[in-house]
């Protein structure tokens, strides 16, 4: 063979093997949505892997308050990227400090970012990742204040369409949820009366840290402090309120509570039992009990009583409707043990199988086709019915949404985050 036309075909093979990788793997990564995750901790680390699962993104930066967060996180991420075919995230994508978000948010390869901070830092952090343009799936609650609530509502105004942007009420994505509340909205149960909410959680555990500043150990046990986390109503509870909202198509206008600490850490200010009474339009009256108490995870139930029957949904324990319409869902009933017949026809134990993962779906589905979502206003009216609960056991009076929303104090964390920057 002549030289010439030894190194034109071995040429020729080198392209080919060089290019093989990219031509395997370059329509999933030309078309991939790329995310960066803003708060490494448990619940982040938890949403960016059922995302990575069930969706087509790539992971390509990170963000965090504290170095040991990210380093604890990175193995995780890489590993998702590279079950799809990814490179590891890359050292200048990653960050860490008080300002490590704002980088995160300066990078032009990122298309959508996921908020797993801190409630605090939620408005922000999404007020800043709305004005760089990118797309939105905050975690819950919105805010830990009214205020906050509002600058949701406000940040959410200036989206025009031209973004997604998603708050983390997984429910409203649970199948057996979205059919029970279906039939409600068409009267399956007749006029809606009276609801009965509860989430019983276990305690939250305290992180007793050595040789670290106050201000780090509050951020670093942020469910303890109203002006951090905003309390256990807006942590847990909400899941349960949201689904009042979105089943009566509003927000309650005005509520009284009670609660208090007993039995807590004693830890921060945060009380770990409330006890609120809502009155929503029509004449509904609302019951609501949240607690996070004791070493056992208790129920987490909406039940909703109408003139013509009762819808009943239990995160574990069914998920049904009784009376002249009556319906199941097909979600084991409390206390039942699935047969091999039943497990193998699919029957579920939870409510929630396939919450997380329809969420996530719907976000970057909606990215992909341009068919935007916009969650910030029923996101806000959900974060301050739980805080119209929480102010009013707080304050000890009937408290009005009205008046909650216009005078509602603004809770200062008094944080010194420069402390943090390297």
């Amino acid at each position: 063979m002549k030289r010439s036309t030894f190194i034109k075909n071995a040429a020729a093979v080198s392209a080919a093997i060089i290019l093989k990788p990219g031509l395997v793997f370059g329509t999933r990564a030309n078309t991939a949505i790329r995310v960066g995750i803003i708060g490494c901790g448990n619940r982040g680390t938890a949403v960016i892997s059922s995302m990575s699962k069930f969706t087509n993104i790539n992971i390509i930066a990170m963000a965090d308050l504290f170095e040991d967060k990210l380093k604890a996180i990175a193995p995780k991420l890489n590993e998702l990227n590279a079950a799809k075919g990814f490179p590891a995230i890359a050292a200048a994508n990653t960050f860490q400090g008080s300002k490590a978000y704002l980088k995160l948010l300066s990078l032009k390869d990122v298309d959508a970012v996921l908020i797993s901070s801190p409630a605090y830092t939620h408005p922000p952090f999404l007020e800043a990742a709305i004005q760089a343009g990118k797309h939105v799936y905050c975690e819950k609650p919105v805010a830990t204040d009214a205020q906050g609530c509002k600058r949701i509502r406000e940040a959410g105004e200036k989206v025009n369409g031209k973004l997604s942007v998603v708050i983390g009420f997984q429910i409203r994505y649970a199948s057996p949820y979205v059919e029970m509340v279906k039939r409600m909205q068409q009267a399956d149960i007749g006029d809606l009366v009276n609801a009965q909410l509860y989430y019983f959680s276990s305690a939250t555990r305290v992180n007793n840290l050595q040789n670290v500043s106050n201000d780090e150990m509050r951020i670093r046990n942020h469910y303890h402090f109203h002006a951090l986390s905003g309390g256990i109503l807006l942590d847990q509870g909400i899941h349960m309120l949201d689904v009042c909202n979105w089943t009566l198509q509003g927000h309650p206008l005005k509520a009284v509570g009670t609660g208090g600490k007993k039995g807590s850490a004693g830890l921060g200010d945060s009380w770990n039992n409330y006890q609120v009474l809502y009155d929503y339009p029509g004449d509904v009256k609302v019951s609501f009990h949240s607690t996070q108490l004791g070493p056992s995870f208790g129920d987490v139930c909406c039940r909703f009583l109408g003139t013509k029957g009762i819808a009943e949904a239990h995160y574990s324990g069914g998920v049904f409707i009784n009376g002249d319409k009556a319906w199941d869902s097909g979600v084991a009933k409390a206390g039942s043990a699935l047969t091999p017949q039943q497990q193998a026809a699919g029957v579920f134990l939870s409510s929630l199988q396939d919450a997380d993962a329809n969420k996530e779906k719907a976000f970057i589905q909606s990215i992909e086709t341009g068919k935007y979502l916009n969650e910030t206003a029923s996101g806000a009216d959900s974060t301050l019915t739980a805080i119209l609960g929480r102010e009013a056991a707080r304050l000890g009076r009937e408290t009005h949404w009205d008046k909650l929303l216009t005078e509602g104090e603004m809770l200062d964390p008094k944080l010194n985050l420069s402390q943090f920057d390297k």
